[in-house]
């Protein structure tokens, strides 16, 4: 019997699985070798030979080594949930809404792969130094999205203002969910961000 997922206009191509599953390989790959044996002493040949496809089809997925810690699949998520929502509220109660309703539906094993990757993003100097490129691209998609919600450009100091305080929370409530493992994500970032609601 025919599966009516793929037919559906919005479900993904075969192509599109294909790459999600090698890019999924690859980062389990490398974060088990990187358990086993240090992030200095784990190699890109080795990633590659782990994930069984050549070093060549790694930087077709990653730029470099650290990328492969620090990208993740999260911003496309975020994007769908903020135009799942009704376009009314304040920028801040949306994102509050997009990231609660992302990360709470995440399983334990997904949430520890988290943790895991923001530990070495925190800890591994090479790593860290890459990171920022990544959430200054996350921060400029959500310009682009508080700037269309608030009829404003992306550039505009209010947004910019708006979209740089998010971040900001969410960098420091990272740190604190790292510290204490037993925390909970969803909850530590809603919370942070109710106080840029409030107007701290």
């Amino acid at each position: 019997m025919p599966d009516s997922r793929s037919d559906s206009p919005t479900s993904p191509s075969l192509r599109e699985r294909k790459k999600a599953k090698t890019r999924k390989a690859l980062q389990e790959a490398a974060m088990r070798l990187i358990r086993e044996q240090g992030y200095d002493a784990t190699t890109v040949d080795q990633i590659a030979a782990a994930a069984e496809v050549s070093p060549a089809t790694f930087f077709r997925y990653f730029p470099t080594k650290e990328d492969v810690i620090i990208q993740d699949e999260y911003d496309p998520m975020f994007v769908e949930r903020w135009h799942e929502l009704p376009p009314t509220g304040t920028p801040i109660r949306r994102i509050r809404e997009v990231i609660r309703s992302t990360f709470s539906g995440l399983p334990q094993q997904e949430i520890d792969a988290i943790r895991e990757r923001t530990t070495l993003m925190y800890s591994t100097p090479q790593v860290k130094a890459r990171v920022w490129d990544n959430w200054l691209n996350t921060q400029h998609l959500f310009d682009d999205l508080i700037g269309r919600h608030l009829g404003l450009p992306a550039e505009h100091p209010r947004v910019r203002a708006t979209t740089g305080a998010m971040m900001g929370a969410i960098l420091a409530v990272f740190e604190t969910w790292i510290a204490d493992p037993a925390k909970d994500l969803a909850e530590l970032v809603d919370e942070a961000l109710s106080y840029l609601e409030a107007g701290l």
